[in-house]
């Protein structure tokens, strides 16, 4: 990545705005796929206040795709998520012990170090170039491009050209009002004084709780680097000043530390907001995270849902810059992740009327009711084993029209396990790559397809793997890897870096991969062998996922 001191770039392939965690994750993804990335930023440093804290199975998945590694941030595996009542005890529990996908189900972290080591993975790019003391005041589109009008730091304009813009610049986005989105949804009229301390090694909790009192509801978990967070919601009558004020803090922290041990890293008083835009792109520009959509805290999916959209942007634009892929591709952003962004954002809304109950008669009631539903083995399982958690599962976009089979759901995500490569056991996403692959399970891939069709997928630079049982000798030259992975169907099935199956519906013009994909290893079709001949000539036409 290049740094602030040479001019501003006049022109780009894709301008980022805002370097936060989702523009840095898009723009280490973008350098992954040799895309010609501008960033622009109002400031060069990493906000040092902690905001987000909480990352699932799903996000570490795509920091993987970024590039960082298990070691590239601390963060602590949380194996429960407990919710008392002031009244009735527990009423609630989840279990976020164990991984999925190979990461763990639940982790927080400090957010700062996060944007530090993605900083740091896209400086390994030399297609980055990252430019802060900039702003963006206007913007206009053509058929071919973005012009984004920039002002510096002594006021002088600069235009900037770009084939596409993201707009990854946080809830107060310029890029969403330029392009005349505005928020759909509600602000919670309640505000929150949100508390982190440090000094905590050996005396924080070990899980995530939800005290869930109607005078004073109060999130609390721990973060590493000896660090504890709680959240207070104020009554009423309560100011910000009154609030942040260090006896105030002290106080209310005296059940958990002693004032002469408490050391306050930050305090502040927010106000929660649950609203999502009516549309992620308008032409050529797109939003993302924060720009997009903003989720309450209560299920910890605010930057999880972010990651989500640069993973499932990224690589579409890679493809249609590198010109694999006919710009339609793009269309396919707003239908895959808007309506999944609209679940979370009302399973947050749910949690949160659990969290905060009105009144100690709805506490009673609602969360008695919970506690009785724990002896219900389903209602159980929904929230203990986070069945209630909405699947990032593609029910429009980028599909081909079909049915899954045992094991693999059409538009959902390509499990990630453990197969040997090179004499090593890595993880399936790694050895998948960044390109798009035709993955047989129990069977050679190329076998359904005759040579002119072969020739066409490895000339746009897709590729073969056959997954096989522990044991299976490979009887030609198609990759096998061998591992734990169950085998779904003993056909192949077209997929993509990065891990979720979808399949395209538009087939975009001339030859490039299929739509479908989502990640690496995605899955693009589920299809008869005709079906799928036809699907990967549509893939050849232009396209990839994740």
């Amino acid at each position: 990545m290049t740094n602030n001191k040479d001019a501003l770039p006049r022109s780009t392939d894709v301008l980022v705005l805002g370097y936060g965690p989702v523009g840095a994750a898009l723009c280490a993804l973008l350098g992954r796929y040799g895309v010609t990335t501008l960033v622009v930023n109002k400031v060069a440093e990493v906000l040092l206040a902690p905001r987000a804290i909480a990352l699932d199975n799903e996000a570490l998945r795509v920091l993987q795709m970024a590039g960082l590694g298990e070691d590239a941030f601390d963060r602590i595996a949380i194996p429960e998520v407990k919710m008392h009542c002031r009244y009735l005890g527990e009423f609630g529990r989840a279990n976020t012990a164990g991984t999925l996908d190979g990461h763990p189900k639940l982790v927080t972290f400090y957010q700062p170090d996060l944007e530090r080591a993605l900083r740091r993975q896209v400086g390994a790019y030399p297609n980055v170039t990252f430019r802060h003391g900039y702003e963006l005041v206007d913007l206009s589109q053509s058929d071919t491009g973005v012009t984004a009008h920039l002002k510096d730091r002594e006021g002088h304009r600069h235009e900037v050209c770009a084939s596409y813009l993201v707009g990854a610049d946080g809830a107060s986005s310029t890029v969403r009002g330029l392009i005349g989105q505005a928020f759909q949804g509600e602000t919670y009229p309640e505000d929150w004084l949100i508390v982190d301390a440090k000094a905590r090694e050996g005396k924080a909790i070990d899980h995530v709780e939800f005290l869930c009192d109607s005078a004073r509801p109060t999130p609390h978990m721990p973060a590493p680097g000896g660090r504890e967070r709680w959240e207070f919601m104020l009554q009423p009558g309560e100011t910000h000043e009154e609030m942040e004020r260090p006896e105030k803090v002290a106080e209310l922290l005296a059940p958990w530390i002693a004032p002469e041990d408490l050391v306050v890293e930050r305090k502040a008083v927010y106000r929660f907001h649950a609203r999502c835009c009516g549309a992620f792109q308008q032409g050529r520009v797109f939003l993302a995270g924060d720009a997009a959509h903003i989720t309450p805290p209560f299920v910890g999916q605010g930057l999880v849902a972010g990651l989500r959209d640069v993973a499932n942007l990224g690589w579409k634009l890679a493809w249609v810059v590198k010109d694999r892929a006919a710009p339609a591709l793009l269309d396919s952003y707003d239908k895959e992740r808007r309506p999944h962004a609209k679940k979370m954002i009302g399973l947050a809304k749910l949690m949160g009327s659990l969290v905060m109950p009105r009144s100690r008669f709805k506490a009673i009631t609602v969360h008695g009711a919970m506690r009785l539903g724990r002896l219900v083995p389903l209602l159980r399982r929904q929230l203990e084993e986070l069945e209630i958690k909405p699947p990032n599962r593609f029910r429009q976009g980028f599909l081909i029209k079909g049915r899954g089979r045992k094991g693999v759901t059409r538009g959902a995500t390509l499990a990630q396990g453990l197969v040997r490569h090179d004499g090593q056991i890595r993880p399936s996403d790694d050895v998948l790559g960044d390109h798009l692959t035709l993955i047989g399970f129990g069977v050679d891939p190329r076998e359904a397809l005759d040579d002119a069709t072969q020739a066409r997928w490895e000339a746009h630079g897709g590729a073969f793997l056959q997954i096989g049982l522990r044991g299976q000798q490979p009887v030609n030259d198609t990759p096998l890897r061998r591992g734990p992975l169950g085998l779904p169907g003993q056909r192949p099935l077209p997929g993509h870096p990065g891990g979720l199956p979808p399949g395209p519906r538009h087939p975009p013009r001339r030859p490039g991969p299929r739509r479908g994909a989502h990640r690496r290893g995605v899955l693009i079709g589920t299809h008869s062998c005709l079906k799928r001949s036809r699907l990967l000539k549509t893939l050849m036409m232009k396209d990839s996922q994740y």
